[in-house]
């Protein structure tokens, strides 16, 4: 058994980043367009990243003596895989604050209509430009807040869990752990107004929460206090609107519904949204209410940890579309 680390962080500008191995960069189109100007990296491949797919990546052409990823998290969770697979070090460069992928051990692969997270290895180094950052588009640049924002919902479902008997010992409710992810919680709520309006301030302290909700859950050996019924929201109604959507589209929409379920006030998680930049409207309400319905099927087939998307068939969920509005 062993815990993973975070990754060195290094605060500087992409250009005046050094390197001198021959270089894998795993990116995709938008973000290499967006910064490959700011960048010094002796390249020996360029792959492209498009989808989560295991059997693309193993396929790739990987000559170099260092990974980089340069992008989103789609990079992020590509370049660690291939880093992974042939034991290369690994530097990410993010062009957005989008998820908490920089800095996890897992890369998020799909498989039979849902995301599986394979052990691969977290960056050595992530290396944050806060000027890119603050230059990202308005829809990315605050949007990691969902990956902190699901506090809300997901430890609720980690403590509705334990109520019902449903968790497992490895993922045993530890009211400490809950408390400490509230504050990481409150944390994104006071910066996510910042943080979508690119303030250097906002951005750190959006850093810093997803640092400390990785790490906590890092030591806790399970996502619980950040992941439940949302992400399970999420991952299926990708099914539906198929691959493309940012990460945040689907599990911002997520919380709100979720959080409304489990009878929340939503207004703080859907200002705290908005200000990062999160569209809420990106999903039809047809496609939501088929979501909703089929969801506890989805759980159970998937075996995905109990929350409240396992009982959804005991709650009147007519209009709920209407709280994202």
């Amino acid at each position: 058994m062993h815990t993973w680390p975070l990754p060195k962080i290094e605060y500087c500008r992409f250009a005046d980043w050094e390197e001198r191995r021959p270089a894998i960069i795993v990116t995709t189109n938008a973000a290499w367009d967006a910064v490959s100007s700011h960048l010094h990296l002796p390249i020996e491949t360029l792959l492209e990243a498009q989808d989560a797919a295991e059997e693309t990546w193993q396929q790739w052409d990987t000559r170099g003596e260092v990974v980089y990823a340069v992008g989103g998290g789609l990079a992020a969770d590509a370049a660690k895989y291939v880093a992974a697979r042939h034991k290369l070090p690994l530097i990410c460069l993010p062009t957005a604050l989008t998820v908490d992928a920089f800095l996890t051990w897992a890369s998020g692969v799909r498989r039979n209509g849902c995301v599986y997270y394979v052990e691969t290895k977290p960056p050595d180094t992530l290396v944050i430009d806060f000027e890119i950052l603050g230059r990202a588009p308005a829809y990315l640049r605050g949007a990691g807040v969902c990956d902190t924002l699901s506090i809300a919902t997901g430890s609720w479902d980690w403590r509705f869990a334990h109520q019902r008997g449903k968790n497992p010992p490895q993922m045993a409710y530890l009211p400490y752990a809950d408390q400490i992810a509230q504050g990481i919680l409150q944390g994104t709520l006071d910066c996510a107004e910042a943080a979508g309006r690119g303030d250097r301030e906002g951005l750190k302290q959006l850093l810093d929460c997803l640092a400390l909700e990785v790490q906590l859950c890092n030591l806790l050996g399970h996502p619980r206090p950040e992941e439940g019924s949302e992400h399970y929201f999420a991952y299926s109604v990708e099914n539906t609107m198929g691959k493309g959507l940012p990460h945040g589209d689907l599990v911002g929409p997520g919380i709100v519904l979720i959080a409304a379920l489990q009878g929340q006030d939503v207004q703080p998680l859907k200002r705290a949204l908005q200000a990062g930049g999160v569209p809420l409207n990106r999903i039809p309400e047809t496609v939501i209410d088929e979501t909703l319905r089929n969801l506890p099927a989805y759980a159970e087939q998937h075996g995905l940890p109990y929350g409240i998307a396992h009982t959804l068939r005991e709650l009147d969920f007519a209009g709920i579309a209407s709280q994202l509005a």
